[in-house]
C-alpha cells in the first residue's frame, strides 16, 4: 500500500490550495434525462405480464449510469405487489433522491382490483429541498393525471424540476401552463415529460409560449427529427416515428440558462437469450444545460471562498510532524480518520468547504 509522509502530504495540500481558481476545470453542464418506462399495461400486475419490465429496468439503470445523469424525469413509474415501487427502486439503484405522484383513477376501486398504480416521478442526484404535486383537472378522462415538481439544491443554486405524462390534448397542455404560471418563479424551470403531442400541436406551442420555455432538443438540433415513439419492445428494427418526449427549459427571474447539447438516448436494444428487447416503447432524451450563477451570488461566494482559503493556507504554515505523527512521520489515524486521532482531517474538510464555495474540485472528489 502506497503511503505519503506527512511532510509531503502537507506540501501537496498547500500546492492545491494555491492553484488559481481559473486554472481549474469549470463544472460540467447538468445532464437531464426524460424517459417513459412503459409499465406494461394497467392489467400487467394482475396478469403477471409486464413486457419484461425487470429486464428493461436493468437496461435503463445501466444506461443512466453510463450517461452520468444528474436529473431524471420518469413517466409510467409504477407500483404494485410484484414489482414494488419502481421509482424508489430506480432511485435507490442510482443513489438518487426522488419524489413520485401516482395518477388517480376516477374509480379508485379499479386501481385496487388491478393492484397497480402509476405516475410521473423526478429523480435527482441533488437533494430535494421541497416538492409538490398538482392534479391536472378539468379535462375529463378515465383518470386524473399529475404534475410533480421538486426544488433541487444543485451546485449552481436552486432548480425546479417537473415531470408529467399528458394525454396529448390541448386541454392538458393548457392546464399545465396554468398551474406553473400561477407560481412565483425565481429559479430556472425544467419540465420533462411524455406529452403525447408533437411540437407542431397547438397545446405544446401555447405551453412553450406561456411559460417562456425552450425546447432543448430542438434548440440543439434544428433539423433532426428526434423521434421517440412508438417502439415495440420485441421488434428487431427501430420503429419510432413521432417526437412526443420533451425536456423544456425556462430561465429563472435573475438566472440565465443555456442549452449545450441534446440527443435521443435509450434507443438501442439488447439481445438476451436469442431475442431482442428495447428499454421501453419510448426512447429517452438527454439534454445538457448550463445554468450560470447570478453575478451577485458569484461575488459573495468568491469573497467567502477567499477568506476560507486564506485561513486554510495560514494553518498549513505550521509544522506537520511533531505531536500527531508516529516515528515514521505518518499519521496515526490512517484508515481511521477520526478528528481525535488525525487533526489533518479538520484541515482537509476546511479545504473541501472552501473549494465547494469557490466551485473548485477538492481532494475528496
Amino acid at each position: 500500500m502506497l503511503t505519503i509522509p506527512a511532510a509531503s502530504f502537507s506540501l501537496l495540500l498547500l500546492a492545491s490550495l494555491m492553484i488559481p481558481t481559473g486554472a481549474r476545470a469549470a463544472p460540467r453542464p447538468l445532464r437531464i434525462v426524460t424517459i417513459n418506462l412503459l409499465h406494461g399495461g394497467m392489467t400487467s400486475e394482475l396478469a403477471g405480464r409486464d413486457q419484461h419490465l425487470e429486464e428493461r429496468l436493468t437496461m435503463v439503470v445501466r444506461e443512466l449510469r453510463t450517461l452520468d445523469a444528474d436529473v431524471v424525469g420518469v413517466q409510467e413509474a409504477s407500483r404494485g405487489r410484484r414489482r414494488g415501487d419502481v421509482a424508489a427502486r430506480l432511485a435507490s439503484a442510482l443513489g438518487f433522491h426522488h419524489v413520485y405522484a401516482p395518477a388517480v383513477p376516477r374509480w379508485p376501486l379499479v386501481s385496487r382490483v388491478l393492484g397497480l398504480e402509476e405516475g410521473p416521478a423526478v429523480l435527482s442526484r441533488f437533494p430535494i429541498v421541497t416538492s409538490r404535486t398538482d392534479p391536472i383537472d378539468g379535462c375529463g378522462g378515465l383518470y386524473r393525471r399529475m404534475l410533480v415538481c421538486a426544488e433541487l439544491g444543485t451546485h449552481r443554486g436552486p432548480l425546479e424540476a417537473c415531470s408529467t405524462h399528458l394525454d396529448g390534448s390541448d386541454c392538458h397542455a393548457e392546464r399545465v401552463a396554468s398551474i406553473l404560471a400561477a407560481r412565483p418563479r425565481t429559479a430556472p424551470l425544467l419540465l420533462m415529460g411524455d406529452l403525447n403531442a408533437t411540437e407542431q400541436s397547438k397545446g405544446i406551442r401555447n405551453l412553450i409560449a406561456a411559460l417562456g420555455l425552450v425546447d432543448t432538443f430542438r434548440e440543439a438540433n434544428p433539423a433532426a427529427p428526434g423521434f421517440t415513439v412508438w417502439q415495440p419492445v420485441w421488434l428487431e428494427r427501430p420503429f419510432a416515428s413521432r417526437r412526443v418526449d420533451f425536456i423544456l427549459l425556462a430561465p429563472g427571474a435573475n438566472t440565465r440558462a443555456r442549452v449545450v447539447a441534446s440527443r435521443v438516448v435509450l434507443n438501442q436494444p439488447s439481445r438476451t437469450q436469442g431475442r431482442v428487447l428495447w428499454p421501453s416503447d419510448h426512447y429517452g432524451v438527454l439534454s445538457e444545460v448550463e445554468i450560470p450563477r447570478r453575478a451577485g451570488d458569484g461575488k459573495a461566494r468568491a469573497g467567502r471562498a477567499r477568506a476560507r482559503r486564506s485561513a486554510a493556507v495560514h494553518r498549513t504554515r505550521f509544522p506537520w510532524t511533531p505531536v500527531w505523527a508516529n516515528e515514521a512521520g505518518r499519521p496515526e489515524g490512517i484508515g481511521d480518520e477520526s478528528r481525535e486521532r488525525w487533526p489533518g482531517v479538520a484541515l482537509r474538510d476546511e479545504h473541501a468547504r472552501a473549494c465547494r464555495a469557490a466551485d473548485r474540485p477538492h481532494l475528496d472528489r
